[in-house]
């Protein structure tokens, strides 16, 4: 099975994460399949060719519901290991030099989240369920953290990530993670393409050039600090109340 689909239509192509029984949650097998679709698209996102806009969703009701974590649950060494490949494919994605849209369909948590915040622009609507309740599991949000500073700012993403817990499509709009918002799951499609058509037509290398700046300015592709989340990441979750405070979540 693909756990990441990927389609081209002209100038767009769509990235789909593809375990909707999971609700999209970051596996192994997942990102893996993540990082080959981007490589895939990368040679052919230079500037002027095809595609040069990327919108990235989830099947089913998620958009992704952020690490898998029935699947870390004691392994440490996984962990790692995926927190590790996380990290790698947020900057990967970072560097394409396409425009990339979340277009965020359902639930985006903590790594699910994450993503949405790697991307260039976000869309969701109003009743969607957002956040990084890291810190109620005991876990740190050390990959996420740097997208999420720069998208909202250091301030914001303080109250953010100590505070924890879920917000509201409407809400993250307010505070910044989102940048289109609609009324109603229903409105999601019509305003994505509206949002997308709007990109396609512009010129494919003023638009990389516009993004290889942009991601020079804050420093978007340092490959050093997510990975250096990654180790911080897997080895708070390694803690004893990280697991039991899971294994209570989990029901394990």
């Amino acid at each position: 099975m693909n756990h990441a689909l990927l389609a081209i239509a002209g100038p767009v192509a769509t990235l789909t994460l593809n375990r909707a029984d999971a609700r999209n949650a970051l596996s192994l097998e997942l990102l893996q399949d993540l990082h080959a679709a981007v490589d895939a698209l990368a040679p052919c996102a230079s500037g002027g060719g095809s595609p040069h806009v990327l919108v990235v969703t989830g099947a089913g009701k998620a958009f992704c519901a952020g690490m898998d974590l029935k699947a870390v649950l004691g392994n440490s060494t996984l962990a790692l290991e995926l927190l590790s490949s996380l990290a790698l494919f947020t900057v990967k994605l970072r560097a394409l030099p396409m425009v990339v849209v979340a277009k965020v369909n359902g639930a985006a948590i903590g790594g699910g989240c994450g993503l949405s915040c790697v991307c260039d622009l976000a869309i969701t609507h109003a009743d969607a369920k957002l956040g990084y309740p890291e810190v109620d599991l005991g876990v740190c949000p050390a990959v996420v953290a740097p997208w999420l500073v720069r998208k909202v700012g250091a301030g914001r993403a303080r109250k953010i990530l100590l505070t924890g817990g879920l917000m509201s499509g409407r809400e993250a709009h307010v505070c910044g993670m989102i940048d289109v918002l609609c009324e109603t799951g229903a409105e999601l499609d019509r305003v994505t393409d509206d949002v997308v058509r709007r990109l396609a037509a512009g010129g494919p290398q003023a638009l990389a050039a516009t993004k290889k700046l942009l991601n020079e300015l804050d420093s978007s592709l340092d490959e050093a600090i997510v990975l250096k989340g990654a180790q911080l990441s897997a080895s708070v979750l390694a803690t004893p109340d990280a697991q039991a405070r899971l294994r209570a979540k989990l029901g394990a």
